[in-house]
C-alpha cells in the first residue's frame, strides 16, 4: 500500500459516492466511464482492499473500507480547502493575529479608543498587545516576535533608524510639556525663572527624556536641579501634582481632562517647544491591512495630542 493515495483517485472516488454511480461521476468530473473505473481500480489496488461492491444493473454499494475512506476523504479535502482559503488570505495579507508592542503611556492613553473604532468596523484579526519600551521591542520586530512596535525618540540620533531590517514610519510629533504643580488661588502664569531653584523630576541618567532635557537646559544656559529620578510617567506626574518636582510630561497624558492639578510653565520668548516623535516599526515588506489601518488610526491620535498641547492648556 502507498503511505498517501493519490488525490486524483481519491477526487474521483468521492465523486462516484456522492453521484451513486460511475457513470454520473464521469460526467460530472468530465471523463469517460471507462476513466472513472480505472480510477477506482487503481485506488483499490494502491490501499489493498476492495471499496465499491460492483452489481451489474444495481447501484454502487461501498464496503466498510468504503465508507470509513469516503468519510476520510471528506475531512481532507474540507481541510484541504480551508488551508486554500487561508494561504490565499495570507499572499493577500490577511492574518489571523496581528502582534503589537506599545510603549504604556500609549497603551493607556491611545490605544483603547483606536482599538474600539477598529473593532467596531469590522471583525478582522485579533491584535495581541504587549507592553514594552522602544529599546527592548526593536530587536523584537527585527527576530519577527513583533509584527509592529509603537514607539517613541527623543533625539534624532536615538534608534530606532531605518535599516535594510527596519521600517520606520513617522507618525507625528508630541509636545512635551513644562508643567509645575497648580497653586490654589495663583492669577498669573508660572514662568521658566520661577523653577529654576525647584526640584525637577525626570527620567535616569541615561535615558532618552533625560538627555534632551539636559541638551535643552544647555542650550538655555539653566542648569535644573533633578532631584527625582523615574522612569513612570504616572510617578512623575504625582510628583508634580503634589507641588514636589517640575518636569517635562507628554501631551497625551494631559489631555482629556487629565491635566487636574497641573499648570503649564510659560518658556521665554524665542524658546522652541520640546516634543518626542511617535514612530511605528516594522519589517519591510508590505504590511498587513489591519497594520495599516492602525498606523493610520494611530497618526490621528497623534495629530489630536498635538493640537491638545498647543491648545488652552498649553498657552495659559
Amino acid at each position: 500500500m502507498k503511505s498517501q493515495p493519490d488525490l486524483k483517485l481519491l477526487s474521483t472516488f468521492l465523486a462516484v459516492v456522492r453521484q451513486g454511480s460511475m457513470a454520473e461521476a464521469a460526467a460530472a468530473l468530465g471523463y469517460v466511464p471507462s476513466a472513472v473505473s480505472q480510477h477506482i481500480a487503481a485506488l483499490e489496488r494502491d490501499l489493498g482492499i476492495e471499496l465499491i461492491v460492483r452489481r451489474p444493473g444495481s447501484r454502487l454499494i461501498l464496503t466498510a473500507a468504503g465508507r470509513s475512506l469516503a468519510q476520510a476523504t471528506e475531512t481532507l479535502f474540507d481541510a484541504t480547502a480551508r488551508f486554500q482559503d487561508t494561504a490565499d488570505g495570507i499572499a493577500n495579507r490577511e492574518i489571523a493575529e496581528l502582534r503589537v508592542g506599545t510603549y504604556p503611556s500609549a497603551m493607556t492613553y491611545l490605544l483603547p479608543e483606536i482599538l474600539s473604532t477598529l473593532r467596531a468596523r469590522r471583525p478582522g484579526p485579533r491584535i495581541r498587545l504587549i507592553v514594552v519600551e522602544t529599546d527592548e521591542g526593536v530587536p523584537r520586530v527585527k527576530s519577527g516576535d513583533m509584527d509592529l512596535l509603537i514607539a517613541y525618540r527623543y533625539l534624532p540620533e536615538d534608534p530606532p533608524a531605518p535599516s535594510e531590517a527596519l521600517t520606520i514610519t513617522v507618525l507625528g510629533r508630541e509636545p512635551l510639556l513644562l508643567v509645575t504643580g497648580a497653586e490654589p488661588g495663583r492669577r498669573h502664569p508660572v514662568e521658566l525663572a520661577e523653577c529654576l531653584e525647584r526640584e525637577w523630576v525626570s527620567g535616569h541618567a541615561h535615558n532618552p527624556d533625560r538627555r534632551l532635557l539636559l541638551r535643552w537646559a544647555g542650550e538655555l544656559g539653566i542648569a535644573p536641579q533633578v532631584t527625582l529620578e523615574t522612569e513612570d510617567l504616572h510617578s512623575m506626574l504625582a510628583m508634580i501634582r503634589a507641588g514636589l518636582a517640575v518636569g517635562l510630561i507628554p501631551a497625551t497624558l494631559l489631555g482629556a481632562g487629565h491635566d487636574a492639578g497641573i499648570e503649564r510653565v510659560v518658556l521665554p520668548p524665542g524658546v522652541t517647544p520640546l516634543h518626542r516623535e511617535i514612530l511605528a516599526v516594522s519589517r519591510p515588506g508590505a504590511r498587513p491591512p489591519i497594520a495599516n489601518e492602525l498606523v493610520t488610526l494611530l497618526a490621528g491620535a497623534v495629530e489630536s495630542a498635538q493640537s491638545s498641547g498647543e491648545g488652552s492648556f498649553a498657552k495659559p
